[in-house]
């Protein structure tokens, strides 16, 4: 691996916003592990990247699903060695119909993919992110207007979307102790005056 190559990896990278970052990513050198239900669509996302960026790794994953979400970052550490970006993207909607009558099934799918996978993919960024050397990296999770003016009928996505933006505080949170600890480290071994 280049050592001056970043990594990402992008969830929802079939389609969509998830496919038109990882190509940006990819056209702007990084290396990119796509993430996605659809091992068809990631080849495709694949196939469009620019021959003179960073490289793809198709890597079909269900963000539900825990051990899905760890050979996805397996499989990303171990082909590019590091990680510096996630860009959590993977997202889906209910039938846009009544709260009353959206199904048990309808909310908990939204919430699953939306919400616990984002949370299941930054757990293990971050794990990554704090082993390798140097430290470090960065967690974007996607969120949606929807959470500030939500459409009507929206309420399983508009609530993930907006639980996003405590997953993203809490990321800042994580952040902040990680360097807490790395100063008071670093303190403990300067000397004393």
């Amino acid at each position: 691996m280049n050592e001056q190559s970043k990594v990402a990896v992008v969830t929802g990278a079939g389609s969509g916003i998830g496919r038109a970052v990882a190509l940006a990513l990819q056209a702007d050198g990084y290396s990119v592990a796509l993430a996605g239900r659809r091992a068809a669509e990631l080849e495709k996302t694949a196939a469009v990247a620019k021959p003179d960026g960073g490289r793809m790794l198709p890597v079909p994953t269900d963000v539900t699903k825990p051990e899905t979400v760890k050979a996805l970052f397996r499989a990303a550490q171990e082909a590019f060695g590091r990680l510096d970006l996630l860009f959590n993207n993977a997202g889906i909607g209910a039938p846009g119909i009544p709260m009353e009558d959206l199904s048990y099934e309808q909310w908990s799918s939204v919430v699953a993919v939306n919400l616990t996978g984002a949370f299941l993919c930054a757990q293990e960024a971050i794990k990554i992110m704090k082993s390798q050397d140097p430290r470090g990296g960065r967690i974007i999770n996607n969120g949606s207007i929807s959470a500030h003016a939500p459409p009507p009928n929206s309420a399983p996505y508009t609530s993930t979307k907006h639980a996003i933006t405590g997953l993203t505080n809490r990321s800042r949170s994580i952040a902040a102790s990680t360097i807490l600890a790395a100063v008071k480290s670093i303190s403990a071994t300067l000397p004393r005056k």
